[in-house]
């Protein structure tokens, strides 16, 4: 009998630094596959993807982020060389000092023209779209 597959649900967040639409928090990756991220994870059972994306951001950067808004649904299926996921970006903002904590190797607070590389999954669209507003 062939069971149906579903694809897995992360929410990510664009973490807006003081104020500024142009200084976001990036985390590196402490697992594979390397490089540097925004911030976000899987949406856990019997949470709401808002409540995963602040779960998220406060596991892997210590910060308390306010929600702005919902950013866009990423779903390309080679989106993550993991496996199927679909990703729901928020924008948020955020004050204060991040401290990389959880699966987060390092975190930085980076200017849209000095993005670190290599960036992982799909993260540099994302990146892209939200710097261009195309959402």
């Amino acid at each position: 009998m062939n069971q149906k597959r579903y694809p897995r649900l992360a929410a990510d967040i664009i973490i807006r630094m003081n104020g500024s639409p142009t200084s976001i928090v990036l985390v590196r990756r402490k697992f594979p596959p390397e490089g540097w991220a925004i911030p976000g994870g899987f949406v856990e059972y019997g949470e709401s993807v808002e409540d995963g994306a602040i779960r998220e951001a406060l596991e892997e950067t210590s910060l308390q982020v306010k929600l702005l808004r919902q950013f866009h649904v990423y779903s390309d299926p080679g989106r993550d060389p993991r496996g199927h996921t679909v990703s729901i970006v928020f924008v948020a903002s955020a004050e204060g000092r991040p401290v990389a904590q959880d699966d987060a190797a390092d975190v930085q607070i980076v200017q849209k023209d000095h993005l670190p590389f290599p960036i992982a999954f799909d993260h540099q669209k994302i990146l892209t779209d939200y710097f261009n507003n195309r959402y």
